[in-house]
């Protein structure tokens, strides 16, 4: 037999079996919707009945009031973690949380005591020097009086005496006067010399005195302390350099640098939890402050808690993806909750009586016109349609009855697809 003769035979029957499948399969299809099979389009029919229209989001657990524990302000670029305890420990009022290395800080502390006890001599020096000073003078003045006294007792004489020797009596008080001025004003210019001296090395030991306190100060404030009991909940470091966008940030730990304002670890209040949660821009008109919320804890499986919504922020995003922040107030905590964990909000905005609605999915827009493709007879045709409200996964319309049934898929695309893969499977058959 022929290599010809043999690939008609293999040929002659797969065409055979093709066309056994291909009437079975429409004598199958003329039993249910014959439109919808000829397409391959899936349908669903117009329901009556209750709508709800409702805004979900996830988020994590967080204590409202919660205490946030920050690297402090010392001057230093970065600080090093040298204690940090582990996500989730419960601390009391008191603990220490967060240690931060204080080596630079106790170097700083150790130069500023000892230049605050040699200022401190510096002005004990000064003090002395001056009081020495200043006792000289007052010994010099009081020698400088007493000797204007005696030159004014000898010139009394004067009277008494030849005029040559008045003469040299009158000029020896004044030259005494002189003296005991002279000696005067020494002494109140050397008071204030001294007294600036003072000033100058008191201002010195004040300098050191007030680094040595900041030292102190700063060596006090790098361990951080838990002021109420709560768990430790790490927070999430974000002073590294992250190559790849959209990677999680990890999480703080020993020996990882922080810079000063930054946030390591918090105490969340055991008693008022709240979520926050990112919410899709376009339900941001449907929700409001106070609104009340559903709340489910993935890690407390069963239980439901009731919530409302405390605040809702600004929007934020890229413009193809722009979310809101949603803060939502948990009503009835427990004590197995704990901060991080993941929850799941499901706020009710509205609730629709006796409405036609239908899958969002079976609604389409274009050109100002909203419409659906409606059975008529063995096909789909477009039927106008009026949108009264849309959810993620039903819309709410008007302009069509109860039980009518609709295309959930463009019948063109799908009549599309059909000759294309029949297109292919021929010309597979043709090439063989």
């Amino acid at each position: 037999m022929t290599r010809t003769a043999r690939s008609v035979l293999l040929i002659v029957p797969v065409l055979a079996g093709a066309a056994a499948w291909s009437a079975l399969d429409g004598l199958s299809l003329s039993k249910t919707e014959p439109a919808s099979a000829a397409l391959d389009l899936p349908v669903t029919t117009v329901k009556r009945g209750e709508v709800r229209f409702t805004v979900s989001a996830r988020g994590e657990l967080q204590g409202s009031n919660s205490e946030m524990l920050v690297a402090p302000m010392t001057g230093a670029r970065e600080l090093n973690i040298t204690f940090l305890r582990q996500p989730g420990e419960l601390v009391e009022a008191g603990d220490e949380v967060v240690k931060f290395d204080t080596t630079e800080q106790e170097f700083a502390l150790a130069e500023a005591e000892a230049d605050l006890g040699e200022a401190e001599q510096q002005v004990a020096q000064a003090e002395a020097e001056s009081a020495a000073k200043e006792e000289e003078t007052r010994a010099l003045l009081d020698q400088a009086k007493s000797d204007l006294k005696l030159a004014e007792l000898e010139a009394r004489k004067n009277p008494l005496v030849a005029a040559i020797i008045a003469r040299q009596n009158t000029l020896a008080v004044e030259a005494a006067r002189d003296r005991a001025r002279q000696l005067e004003q020494d002494l109140g210019n050397r008071k204030a010399t001294s007294q600036a001296a003072i000033l100058i090395q008191q201002a010195a030991r004040n300098k050191a005195k007030v680094k040595s306190e900041t030292a102190r100060k700063n060596i006090d404030s790098m361990t951080l302390k838990a002021k109420s009991k709560g768990y430790v909940n790490i927070q999430q470091n974000t002073s590294g350099n992250f190559m790849f966008w959209g990677m999680q940030l990890p999480y703080f730990k020993t020996g990882d640098t922080a810079r000063a304002g930054m946030a390591v670890a918090q105490i969340p209040d055991l008693h008022s939890w709240e979520i926050r949660a990112q919410v899709a821009e376009l339900d941001r008109g449907h929700l409001a402050p106070a609104q009340p919320a559903s709340i489910e804890v993935v890690a407390l499986p069963g239980r439901t808690f009731q919530g409302k919504i405390k605040n809702i922020g600004g929007t934020n995003g890229p413009p193809w993806d722009r979310k809101f922040e949603c803060v939502f107030a948990l009503e009835n905590p427990v004590s197995e909750l704990r901060p991080g964990m993941s929850a799941r909000m499901l706020v009710t905005t509205q609730v629709l009586q006796n409405v036609l609605w239908v899958p969002s999915q079976a609604l389409y827009e274009s050109d100002g016109r909203t419409f659906v493709y409606l059975h008529s007879g063995k096909s789909f045709s477009p039927a106008d349609v009026k949108l009264v409200r849309r959810s993620e996964s039903q819309v709410v319309i008007e302009g069509l009855r109860e039980g009518q049934v609709v295309a959930m898929a463009s019948p063109d695309q799908s009549s599309h697809k059909k000759e294309s893969s029949g297109g292919g499977a021929m010309k597979a058959l043709k090439g063989s």
